[in-house]
């Protein structure tokens, strides 16, 4: 029988050079720059390799996802935070001694001698799996895993299951690969620099946990700055496995502890800690060290009562174009941008009108109504905050539960909302708005009918070829003639608002809530001259409205006329500290003055004097609102606090058209619901827990008619947004 060969050194090198050209046959890199990178000395390795350019991806060590921080308009309440991976970069300085010594000893000691790769742990690695045929080591230089981590993290931003595979491979030519990428990572960057890269970027526990920062966070409720030496081996013993050595999850403790134990007697060994400090260490068990803070869901999903608004928030990242091109890469920003985003959420707003949602019709209730409401604060176009009764879910689950949604009813369809709310008579201040900026007077006497033909609306409105006629009502079938508009707009006629509009055209009405700041709801549908809403029961409110657009309007006659596109964001800050472009409010003076005044006082009068007083807010406070019913099916009122808050409110069925006759709600059965008695007293209850709760005065300056439009009227005003109509007057 032949004699048994021995493993000679020359055996094991020839062995191991097959090792390297195993790679090479792949065809991953090119053997000319490959060689000295293993098999030389590291001097050598790093005067030869070739600056860092591989694959086109970036290996920046300060160049990682992070995660985005979504903030209420203080400042300084974090509402949601966004991540594809759920990180938070730290610089090294801010990221304990002990932290970075013990992921040194437990991941590669000679990290501050090699060149990137270590000769010594790669030969021991080889020789351990293919010549001794034992468990499979790495023998990776902390540099390598940094380069291995940037690989897969880029095949996952790829979405490139592929690339992704090949980054994790056991296999020599993803080690090889690892290896020359390291070496030329050596040549660009300090190891101090490499250092802190890896620590931000490895995986320190299942959950999508990743980076220091989080991890300190997550296990101790500490910064990665102030992690002591038992921390800090519990954290560099995770990434070996994070979902074994997740010290968070019980039936793993025993394990993590074992491991802690093993970087500590690493750290010991290489001299980090002394004997006293490591047996210290090791006695403690490492339950009593933990001080777990519960997972943090990405997204809004987390955001309790400030789901709704987050919702809102994150959809004006997506759908603007100062975030970037497409869709596709503001997504992105949003997730891995580590963007700090200031919103305009006031905090009491927002929990008010929650709490005020659904102490008026529970989440639970059997009626199976919802109640949306929209804030702004007027002359800003800051979105204050909504309410719903419903408990916000986007997950599958919810399509199985009518009291979760994700669909905010508050606001229009394209930022997530619904089809809209036909609002009713809470349209009517436009009317009486378009009927000032016509030159008439509020006081003048109209004759009024309960029939007119729709083609007399088309006066100075060639837009408007509608035809046949139109039978009106007001409830209960009363009607008064003659009557003015100011006495319409406060008992809330509608057959008074049909004469208005013979006298001054459908296109004035539609041009004025354009002005105001009106749109629709349905998406593609916006215009307020679209066919499905640009009709003569549209000045009785018959158009579909977001309660936050009506919000708006009613904020515009609360700042004097100034109208604002709303917002949701008042800054972001990228990852670098640079302030990025934010969507414009846009405010301008949309109507005069005198104008927003006078249709304030008449708003006012309704509270005193007719049907919108049971939204009189306590104490006496001055108060501005306007109810609606929409046949038997939805009923709303808006209103508003001068320069403070303007607020709408929606009562009904968001999905479809149901008849409130005869419904019990919260315990409550009314053969005929109307504004009345639960719209108005909900805003009610939400205006007034708001102005008590911030201190807000009553301003009984606001709201004083002006005399030329109590009288016989003026000229017509020019609509500062659209040209002014030609023609005679009807």
């Amino acid at each position: 029988m032949p004699k048994k060969k021995t493993l000679t050194g020359r055996r094991v090198f020839a062995l191991f050079l097959a090792y390297l050209l195993l790679c090479l046959s792949g065809g991953v890199v090119s053997a000319a720059m490959l060689m000295p990178a293993v098999v030389g000395t590291n001097k050598a390795a790093s005067s030869m390799m070739p600056a860092l350019k591989v694959e086109g991806i970036d290996f920046d060590v300060t160049s990682l996802p992070q995660k985005s921080r979504l903030f209420a308009s203080d400042g300084k309440t974090v509402i949601a935070t966004f991540y594809a991976q759920n990180r938070t970069v730290v610089p090294l300085k801010k990221i304990s001694k002990p932290m970075q010594q013990a992921v040194v000893a437990r991941e590669d000691r000679r990290f501050f001698e090699h060149s990137g790769v270590d000769v010594q742990g790669v030969i021991r690695a080889f020789i351990q799996t293919f010549i001794k045929k034992g468990a499979t080591q790495g023998g990776s230089s902390l540099t390598q895993q940094y380069v291995k981590n940037v690989l897969m993290d880029t095949a996952r931003e790829k979405d490139d299951p592929i690339a992704e595979y090949h980054a994790s491979e056991e296999t020599i030519a993803r080690k090889l690969r690892e290896m020359l990428i390291a070496v030329q990572m050596e040549k660009k960057y300090t190891k101090p620099e490499i250092l802190q890269g890896y620590l931000n970027i490895a995986q320190f526990g299942g959950n999508n946990l990743f980076g220091v920062e989080t991890a300190a966070r997550r296990y101790f409720n500490t910064s990665a700055a102030d992690l002591n030496v038992v921390q800090a081996a519990t954290i560099a013993a995770i990434t070996k496995n994070p979902s074994q050595y997740d010290p968070s999850v019980p039936e793993n403790q025993e394990e993590a502890q074992k491991q802690r134990n093993i970087v500590l007697d690493l750290m010991l060994q290489e001299h980090y800690i002394s004997q006293k400090e490591h047996d210290e260490a090791r006695a403690m068990p490492i339950q009593g060290t933990l001080n777990i803070q519960d997972d943090v869901n990405v997204g809004c999903q987390a955001a309790g009562d400030a789901a709704f608004f987050c919702d809102y928030a994150s959809k004006q990242v997506l759908n603007s174009k100062e975030f970037g091109k497409t869709r596709a890469d503001r997504q992105k920003l949003l997730n891995e941008g580590g963007l700090d985003i200031y919103t305009t959420m006031d905090i009491t707003a927002n929990n008010n009108a929650m709490a005020t949602a659904r102490n008026a019709i529970p989440v639970d209730d059997p009626s199976g109504l919802e109640v949306a409401i929209g804030a702004i604060k007027p002359g800003t176009g800051e979105v204050l905050g909504f309410g719903l009764n419903r408990i916000y879910d986007a997950t599958d689950a919810a399509k199985a539960d009518p009291t979760r949604t994700a669909i905010n009813y508050a606001v229009d369809e394209k930022d997530g909302g619904g089809q809209g709310w036909q609002i009713g008579s809470s349209w009517k201040p436009i009317n009486m708005v378009a009927w000032m900026q016509a030159g008439k007077s509020i006081t003048q006497p109209l004759r009024t009918s309960t029939r007119y033909e729709v083609s007399t609306f088309s006066t100075n409105c060639p837009r408007f070829t509608g035809s046949g006629s139109w039978n009106v009502n007001n409830a209960y079938g009363t009607t008064v003639n003659p009557e003015s508009p100011l006495q319409a707009l406060v008992m809330s006629h509608n057959t008074t608002q049909a004469s208005m509009t013979q006298q001054i055209g459908l296109c004035a009405v539609a041009d004025a809530a354009k002005t105001l700041g009106y749109h629709n709801s349905p998406l593609g549908q916006e215009d307020v001259y679209s066919t499905n809403s640009f009709q003569a029961p549209m000045i009785i409110g018959t158009a579909p409205a977001s309660p936050l657009t009506m919000a708006n309007v009613y904020a515009t006659l609360a700042a004097d006329g100034v109208e604002c596109t709303p917002i949701a964001l008042k800054k972001v800050v990228d990852k670098s500290g640079r302030n990025l472009k934010v969507p414009s409010a846009n405010c301008h003076q949309a109507i005069p003055k005198e104008i927003a005044q006078t249709t304030a006082y008449a708003m006012n009068q309704g509270v005193v004097r007719g049907v919108a007083s049971t939204a009189q807010l306590p104490n006496g406070f001055k108060t501005f609102a306007k109810t609606g019913t929409n046949e038997d099916t939805y009923i709303t009122t808006g209103g508003f606090v001068p320069h403070q808050i303007a607020a709408f409110l929606a009562i009904g069925n968001a999905e479809f058209q149901v008849s409130l006759n005869g419904k019990t709600i919260n315990g409550v059965t009314r053969g005929d619901w109307g504004s009345e008695t639960l719209a108005a007293p909900t805003w009610r209850n939400f205006v007034g827990s708001y102005i008590e709760a911030t201190g807000i005065p009553s301003d009984t300056a606001y709201g004083v008619a002006d005399p030329r439009y109590m009288g016989s009227g003026i000229s017509p005003q020019p609509n500062p947004q659209q040209p002014q109509q030609q023609g005679p007057q009807r």
